[in-house]
């Protein structure tokens, strides 16, 4: 490269460092499959780079077009089995006349007689910009709250009394959040546990052999069952406490379910340091934090962000079913209403949730996809 930046224009090379360093970055951040698009309009073998353009890109978004014509047909077909046994059964019970005014309705498109079927993408789409309405609704009563009760909560503030609270319910964007902010103090917590005792597992064979039952034992451990460990403790501890119970149940409950990985992992990569780095650190004559600081982790790195990336992925999973047992107003609560509430959007709406974690847990892994490589050396 430095050969060729001598010979190329000033322009040239501007543009060519520009270019790479934009590369490099798109690497860096996950967007590698970017990396044909910036080369081919940059004007760099063109015939190659749009074959990749093509394999990296059209190919993909192909396929998603695909997916959602399939999904259209086949919500299309659900929708016509329920309504041919709607109609059937209404010719079962009531007769033909009813039978025929039922199947007027439902060509009509009412929603007293809309089969509950699988919603189609047009469906789910007007289910999510119903959640976006909905919540810029509660965003702006919470507004008109906040400035309704300030002076009164100023005064309570003066006098050493707490504030009043807005106690609506809360948007889907507020579920969101929660569930975002339980599953980041649940993975905090998983590594304040795992990653100490993860590295003095690695540092002493003896104490890896005499507890790897208690890791094996409790390591398949159902989220349900550490839900309601959880629950019996912090109900005993906390009985007369005004803590919101069951966000603290949920974090530690999903802090408990996913640091497993983390565990393993921080105890593999200690065990498998080089021992000749090991060796060194003994003819420098270096105390145990030392060791563990300038030997130990770097080394161990690898492994144990590895076992941070399945940790959050694991965490992001069972956070759902925390949630929706432990009454959490997250995401988990918000399928479990919406399964319960049986409206007619109600199926549109848990599909938007389906979607809406998927693709949350596609970014989390993506970030921390994205912080091993900055941090990793």
């Amino acid at each position: 490269m430095p050969g060729n930046l001598c010979v190329l224009s000033t322009v040239n090379c501007q543009q060519n460092i520009m270019k790479t360093k934009l590369i490099t970055s798109m690497n860096w951040i996950g967007l590698g499959f970017l990396e044909p698009v910036i080369r081919l309009l940059s004007g760099e073998e063109p015939l190659k780079n749009l074959t990749e353009v093509g394999k990296n890109l059209f190919l993909p978004l192909a396929s998603v077009l695909a997916f959602i014509v399939l999904w259209e047909a086949g919500a299309h077909k659900l929708y016509s089995i329920e309504a041919d046994r709607k109609v059937q059964k209404v010719l079962t019970e009531q007769g033909k006349d009813a039978a025929v005014q039922m199947r007027k309705c439902i060509d009509s498109g009412e929603k007293e007689c809309k089969p509950n079927s699988l919603p189609s993408p047009s469906q789910v789409y007007a289910a999510c910009l119903s959640l976006l309405a909905d919540h810029r609704m509660i965003a702006q009563d919470k507004k008109s709250f906040t400035d309704k009760t300030a002076k009164v909560n100023a005064m309570r503030a003066k006098a050493g009394q707490s504030e009043i609270r807005y106690t609506g319910r809360p948007s889907f964007v507020d579920q969101i959040g929660t569930s975002l902010k339980t599953v980041f103090a649940g993975v905090l917590l998983s590594m304040f546990i795992a990653i100490p005792i993860g590295i003095l597992l690695g540092l002493s064979e003896t104490l890896r052999t005499s507890i790897n039952w208690l890791i094996q034992i409790l390591k398949p451990v159902s989220p349900v069952v550490w839900l309601l460990l959880v629950s019996m403790v912090i109900k005993t501890l906390l009985t007369d406490s005004t803590m919101d119970k069951s966000f603290l149940i949920s974090f530690i409950s999903v802090g408990l379910c996913g640091m497993w990985a983390t565990l393993v992992n921080t105890s593999m990569g200690v065990a498998s340091v080089d021992k000749d780095y090991i060796n060194v650190s003994k003819v420098l004559r270096l105390n145990v934090w030392k060791n563990i600081y300038k030997i130990v982790l770097p080394s161990s790195f690898p492994l144990i962000f590895t076992g941070i990336r399945i940790t959050v992925s694991v965490s992001w999973m069972v956070l759902i079913a925390i949630e929706l047992l432990a009454q959490s107003p997250g995401l988990g609560s918000f399928v479990w209403e919406q399964f319960q509430n049986g409206a007619n959007d109600s199926n549109a709406k848990i599909l938007v949730a389906m979607f809406v974690i998927g693709g949350i847990g596609f970014l989390l892994d993506k970030i921390m996809m994205t912080l091993q490589k900055l941090l990793t050396f």
